[in-house]
């Protein structure tokens, strides 16, 4: 515990279920887009199911400021001493402090475990507070003597405030689809080049001629079979590319009982024989610049017991898709990398992350490094805005 210029109190907790989880969500919901992925129920449940735990590489701190006993600045820091489930990568990193004989690991990560998801890390009553949490990290990253500190995806007022205290910051691309007011599928696929109409409509004509018809429930509605079917699937997918699965089957179960109005599942039969299912999360928050309400959809878990030409993007882009036209959602997140799915409609969006590295001669190498890899993201992202799937003009 202690005291800084602002003379808050830095109070830095063993994990996030330290702290009462109302005071953490009130304080989310503050934030500009709060979205589901930082809240104390997603966070909780991804430590309380073995998801991400020290046993894992995840072992979790929560940096808290108070002042008058009132919660001003809240993040949870997790201990990493491996680099998977992030999706930003640093590899490269970690190998070149390896060849100097340097510890790379454990290193700090601000992030939604295994979420590559943009949002708030760094929940904040204002921006001063903000300021002053990353400060207060800073400090406690120098304390451990770690390597480094890295916030992954985080939303503008994050990076602002990394930006301000010296952070590095990185940049990397993603692929969303934006409602622009079709009125139906038929609609939105009108609004395509041919070429990308032509092959959206063989993919689905594969899978139907296949045999396979969909059906979706949401939120309570989603039974408790059909969460176990999804988690088989999802098991049997990781195992067949030989790995097991991040998230563990007690992991949605808490899902299902403590955030069900944020998920939306498509479950895919064939004969009355259910074989895949696609996992999407929902919310509704504040829109990007703008005084309404947005509603969003995020790509997020898939699986499949069966091979079937085309399931994949039947299931993880065009149901979904489908259903966010049907049900006037303004947005639909696709996730980590994929240029793929610009044939989708998936348009490339930027998204950034902060770096600190403590060694000043690797900071300065890595400084070097994210300036031309931003240069290259920037040409990158104008050859692909010239490649847009809609139709011109």
């Amino acid at each position: 515990m202690k005291h800084d210029s602002n003379d808050y109190v830095t109070r830095v907790l063993r994990s996030p279920l330290e702290l009462d989880g109302a005071l953490w969500n009130d304080l989310l919901a503050l934030q500009r887009a709060p979205g589901p992925f930082m809240r104390h129920e997603y966070l909780a449940a991804m430590e309380r199911s073995g998801s991400a735990t020290p046993a894992t590489g995840w072992t979790a701190r929560c940096i808290t400021l108070w002042r008058a006993d009132q919660l001003h600045a809240a993040c949870t820091v997790y201990l990493k001493d491996h680099s998977y489930g992030e999706y930003v990568f640093d590899w490269a990193w970690a190998s070149a402090y390896e060849q100097h004989g340097l510890a790379y690991y454990p290193k700090a990560l601000i992030a939604a475990p295994f979420t590559p998801a943009p949002g708030p890390r760094l929940l904040a009553r204002d921006a001063l507070a903000r300021q002053a949490l990353v400060r207060a990290v800073l400090d406690w990253c120098g304390q451990q003597e770690l390597s480094s500190l890295h916030l992954l995806f985080g939303d503008e007022d994050d990076m602002a405030a990394c930006a301000a205290a010296g952070l590095m910051l990185r940049h990397t691309v993603q692929f969303h689809w934006t409602h622009r007011g079709w009125p139906d599928f038929d609609s939105f696929l009108a609004s395509l080049a041919h070429d990308k109409r032509k092959k959206i409509r063989q993919e689905r004509r594969k899978v139907a001629e296949a045999g396979v018809a969909f059906r979706w429930s949401a939120g309570r509605d989603i039974a408790a079979a059909d969460w176990d079917l999804f988690y088989r699937c999802y098991e049997r997918t990781y195992h067949e590319h030989g790995n097991a699965p991040y998230l563990t089957r007690d992991f949605f179960r808490r899902m299902a009982r403590d955030m069900p109005e944020h998920w939306l599942l498509f479950v895919a039969e064939r004969g009355g024989k259910p074989i895949a299912a696609s996992l999407v999360a929902i919310a509704t928050e504040p829109a990007r610049g703008a005084a309404r309400l947005e509603k969003v959809a995020y790509g997020r878990y898939w699986g499949a017991l069966e091979r079937v030409d085309c399931l994949h993007f039947e299931a993880c882009y065009y149901q979904p898709l489908q259903w966010c036209i049907a049900h006037a959602y303004d947005r639909f997140e696709g996730g980590a990398q994929g240029e793929h799915k610009m044939a989708r409609a998936l348009m490339p969006v930027r998204t950034s992350s902060a770096h600190w590295l403590a060694h000043p001669a690797f900071a300065d190498a890595v400084e070097r490094f994210l300036q031309r890899e931003g240069q290259g993201i920037g040409a990158y992202l104008e050859h692909l805005d010239q490649r847009s799937p809609f139709r011109r003009g």
